[in-house]
């Protein structure tokens, strides 16, 4: 599989994970974007080694979208740095089932994961193993029984803009995990997007900004 890199040069590599793949997995001969992109940089490199790449944040298997690796060590340490303390944005669009209300609002809850069932829930601050989750969305398009939101994470919690939106009533279109089977679902695949992405390289200093043009309108 040949990698859908937007951007890529001796410190950073940029690329679209499709829907259906995982970021990393520890299955032996499952597709990954680590190993597909492995294999690309060795491909094209000189040096005949197994390539160094960082894995800075994930996606879920489901989800398409934005992702950045680190090809060397002081870029991973420069960009997990952005990403924990401050000029890290990861942007998403989703289709909805209903329309949140109020259509614009800062979301905090806590959640907490079962690794047996390889799920999230909304759990209580004082939960063994519970984490803040924060998320920003707001309603782009209302078109009942559908919206659609653009959503700002300021945490990266374990299928948390799945569980928040459910959460609140209004899930995710296609999510066969969290949605509920008595609403309509039109779509087999997941209507979640990672539609921007913007940090600062690690080296240079320069804003980067890079978009997917994904679920514009309903």
């Amino acid at each position: 599989m040949n990698p859908d890199i937007l951007y890529e040069d001796q410190d950073i590599i940029v690329c679209v994970k499709p829907a259906g793949i995982a970021t990393q997995s520890s299955r032996i001969g499952t597709p990954d974007m680590v190993s597909i992109l492995k294999n690309h940089i060795y491909r094209n490199s000189e040096k005949k080694s197994e390539p160094y790449l960082s894995v800075i944040h994930r996606l879920d298997q489901p989800v398409e979208g934005l992702l950045v690796f680190a090809k060397n060590q002081p870029a991973a340490a420069k960009l997990n740095r952005q990403l924990t303390q401050y000029g890290f944005g990861k942007y998403y669009r989703a289709m909805l089932s209903g329309t949140p209300s109020p259509k614009e609002d800062r979301l905090c809850d806590y959640l907490v994961k079962d690794g047996r069932t390889n799920s999230s829930h909304i759990c209580t601050q004082d939960t063994p193993g519970a984490k803040k989750a924060v998320l920003h969305y707001q309603v782009l398009e209302s078109r009942p029984p559908y919206s659609l939101v653009g959503v700002t994470l300021e945490t990266g919690r374990h299928h948390q803009i799945r569980v928040q939106m459910a959460h609140l009533g209004c899930p995710i279109v296609g999510d066969k995990k969290y949605g509920d089977a008595s609403q309509v679902q039109t779509a087999d695949t997941l209507q979640l997007y990672a539609c921007r992405l913007t940090f600062r390289h690690p080296y240079t200093g320069r804003p980067m900004d890079f978009h997917l043009d994904r679920l514009s309108s309903l």
